[in-house]
């Protein structure tokens, strides 16, 4: 019956950030929303006005843009009982009133005879039971309850009542209702349902919305039970969503979603989306209404089912005045809410699991970086302990691991890349993003040669004999428990990892969400890999990769079960990185790298130094971002070679002050200090060598700086001796600053700061010390002190 177009998993995400399957609800064409007794009234059993209100002004926005809404409302009988329960009172007659306070012989009159006596017994009878109704906290579900207390007639005054509400609520949108009561006969009887599923199209395609709900009065609550059509208005959506052809399913409850545990457990957790792995334990049952959260559960899970119309289902809170909008409306600003229910199978279900990968729960990140961050320092006391060959083995299976599932990574990439051209994403980061068979074999290569080195541990940096038979040394032990984040180059995840894995330590790894798919499956290979290459003797769980959704602020406050935070991205990343943990940071914030061209410079190895650092990896934080000429390069032709040779490789100059009153290049700089990070570059002319090195102190970022020159030039030394920065080169192009061109086997970054490591980072910068002192006998400090002492110092250094 549906002619409308299904949610589909696979549609472009005009909403960058938010996950694909919440997005793909935005474009369904028609919508039931259900709202339970707990939403529609208040714990007083009045109507809320406030939720209702919402509920009424959501649904004219839904309206107005054309989605066709149907909906179902509880609540009838609570209103119907407040209404009863009023005119019950005020119907009740003088002689009910004698009857239950007043003796017959304190007012004079004979004793009623047997006649009145029966007849007001059954008065009394009959209105004893309907006053107990009345003060029901909760409707009767035992069949012996249904039988001595009915409130059909609750229900039928309760429509009245609610219908004009909606009315009113309603008419302040300009959306036109109709009401609907059906019976479980409405949906087995098929001459029936045809009559009411024409009526509902009828209905929508007019703009009217249908507001469904059991017709109490005439059922008599009958659907109580499992085994009939409907049990509650939960049931009762799940069943209207599948015969009338709605592509998503709201029911709105009086809590956020389903939990893993009840709500009220402070250690309960939101869960983003329901699947059949899902645990959940059910707490009490809202005393309102007849459902609760495993009716709702229940519903749900019909609503989708295969075979349904209906694609997918949200519990969410009522409560929420913007719950509606935020999973139907234009705007994702009010963020993901409630729990997802998708149909088992479904292009949905792939993708809603796919962004599950991303975001996990909406748990504050911290406790799953917590976790992890335990497990991986668990895991690496273990490796420590193991022979170096363990270590080893485990670096060539994820080395060999990143060749034979190489197919399998660049699928998962190309996904990554697909999404990056479709949400818009900048070319440099694309250019990050994207990985190759070269960039496999490159990494393969450097694994294996980290492999090949010496066991980085336990070595000896320092001896001493403190006195006869008292020898302390100085050796290599891991720092602990390192968190890298990166952003959007996925192929760093092995030279990290590898990095990690070669020292000993732990491993938190928090990627950038451009790069979700790839790193994902990376993680997946390189876990495989370490669990194979040991034996089972280590755990996947030595490197984590961090999914969850949230900030980087709330992994930055982990500094007791983090040692080391090195952040691989963008400037402002490392700068806030910087700026808000107290766990030491080991990394850079900006690559502005020089490169100055003396005059002993001859033209063509200027040329092809200057354009290799810019244009062999534009995007990468060790490429040339300004180039500065010896005022001399301009007269003996070196300059214009050189600046032509970076035009024809298809590179934009940018002219700094002197640069530009001279006419090298047409537009000026807008910044002095720029990291373009594509074919763009900043041109200066300085007087002489120090002028460039002054230039470079004030502008640069301490990363790595270069010179051209000829070889018996003293302006090279000099150079290399007077530059401060972590890297700094004679007649090489800056992009050698890099770890497995250092033949360090990889890097985990490149570190501008003074304290610990500088340059490119490898194992060694992954290390801290221990003292380690070894007594032949006992040795005790006493023995060295007081007036007579019986051993002396001898400092004397052994190494």
């Amino acid at each position: 019956k549906n002619k409308h177009i299904k949610v589909k998993g696979t549609m472009s995400n005009p909403n960058p950030g938010e996950p694909r399957s919440r997005a793909a609800l935005r474009t369904a064409r028609r919508v039931l929303i259900k709202a339970g007794t707990s939403v529609v009234a208040n714990e007083n059993g009045k109507p809320s006005l406030t939720r209702l209100g919402a509920i009424a002004e959501q649904i004219g926005e839904l309206n107005r843009q054309g989605v066709e809404v149907i909906f179902v409302s509880s609540g009838a009988v609570g209103m119907g009982k407040s209404l009863l329960r009023k005119q019950g009172r005020m119907k009740m007659s003088f002689e009910e009133l004698q009857i239950d306070s007043v003796q017959p012989e304190s007012l004079g009159v004979s004793p009623p005879t047997r006649e009145m006596y029966s007849r007001n017994s059954k008065l009394k009878k009959s209105t004893g039971s309907f006053s107990q109704l009345l003060q029901l906290d909760e409707r009767p579900h035992t069949l012996a309850d249904k039988k001595g207390h009915y409130d059909s007639a609750c229900a039928a005054a309760g429509q009245f009542e609610m219908m004009n509400l909606y009315q009113s609520l309603f008419s302040h949108t300009d959306v036109a209702l109709s009401q609907i009561l059906v019976t479980q006969d409405d949906f087995t009887n098929q001459h029936r349902l045809d009559n009411l599923s024409y009526s509902i199209e009828r209905l929508l395609s007019l703009g009217i919305v249908p507001i469904i709900n059991e017709n109490d009065a005439v059922s008599g609550n009958s659907g109580y039970t499992d085994e009939n059509v409907f049990s509650d208005n939960d049931s009762l959506a799940a069943l209207c969503a599948r015969s009338f052809g709605a592509e998503v399913v709201l029911l709105l409850t009086d809590v956020d979603g389903v939990y893993d545990r009840p709500p009220s457990d402070p250690k309960a957790k939101l869960l983003p989306m329901y699947t059949i792995e899902s645990e959940v334990s059910i707490g009490e049952k809202s005393a309102q209404g007849r459902g609760g959260m495993s009716s709702k559960i229940e519903s749900a899970k019909a609503a989708v089912a295969p075979g349904s119309a209906c694609n997918a289902c949200v519990v969410v809170a009522g409560s929420d005045l913007n719950s509606i909008r935020a999973l139907l409306g234009p705007n994702p600003k009010y963020g993901c809410k409630g729990t997802l229910f998708v149909t088992p199978g479904s292009e949905l279900e792939k993708q809603a699991i796919a962004d599950l990968a991303v975001v996990g729960s909406d748990a504050n990140v911290s406790d799953e970086a917590r976790i992890a961050a335990t497990s991986a320092r668990s895991e690496a006391r273990k490796l420590q302990a193991m022979p170096y060959q363990v270590r080893q083995d485990i670096l060539r299976a994820v080395a060999q691991a990143l060749i034979d599932r190489k197919d399998e990574l660049l699928a998962a990439n190309a996904i990554d890349l697909e999404a990056a051209d479709r949400d818009g994403v900048a070319m440099v980061l694309k250019k990050r993003l994207k990985l190759t068979d070269e960039k496999f074999s490159s990494l393969a290569s450097g694994l294996r040669q980290i492999a090949d080195l010496p066991d980085p541990l336990g070595v000896v940096k320092n001896k001493r004999e403190l006195a006869d038979g008292l020898e302390l040394s100085l050796t290599t032990v891991p720092i602990g428990v390192l968190m890298i984040i990166f952003e959007s180059r996925p192929d760093s995840m092995p030279q990290i990892s590898a990095l990690a894995l070669a020292s000993g330590n732990g491993l938190l790894l928090k990627g950038g969400k451009e790069a979700t798919h790839s790193n994902a499956a990376l993680h997946r290979v390189i876990g495989d890999a370490i669990e194979s290459g040991s034996g089972g003797e280590i755990k996947r769980d030595i490197i984590a990769l961090i999914t969850s959704r949230g900030q980087v602020a709330d992994m930055l406050s982990l500094d007791d079960v983090i040692d080391l935070v090195i952040p691989r991205g963008s400037n402002a990343l490392v700068s806030y990185i910087k700026a808000n943990t107290r766990i030491p940071v080991l990394g850079h914030a900006d690559g502005v790298c020089h490169v100055y061209v003396d005059p002993s410079a001859t033209a063509e190895n200027a040329s092809k130094l200057v354009v290799d650092a810019k244009i062999d990896y534009p995007s990468a934080c060790n490429a040339m971002e300004t180039l500065l000429l010896h005022k001399d390069t301009i007269t003996n032709g070196v300059a214009a070679s050189t600046l032509m040779a970076l035009r024809i490789a298809g590179v934009k100059c940018l002219g700094g002050p002197t640069a530009m009153r001279m006419g090298l290049t047409d537009i000026a700089a807008k910044e002095l200090k720029c990291e373009y990070g594509d074919l763009t570059c900043m041109v200066e002319v300085v007087e002489n060598m120090d002028d460039a090195i002054e230039w470079i102190h004030k502008y640069g970022s301490g990363h790595t700086e270069a010179i051209v020159c000829s070889d018996d030039s003293p302006a090279g030394e000099e150079f290399l001796r007077k530059v401060d920065a972590a890297c700094v080169f004679k007649n090489a192009s800056t992009r050698f600053a890099d770890g497995f061109r250092f033949g360090l086997g990889a890097e985990v970054g490149i570190s501008t700061g003074r304290i610990h490591s500088r340059g490119p980072v490898g194992v060694e910068g992954l290390l801290t010390t221990k003292w380690q002192l070894r007594s032949a006998g006992i040795n005790y400090v006493a023995e060295f002190g007081g007036d007579n002492p019986t051993k002396t110092y001898t400092h004397k250094e052994l190494m």
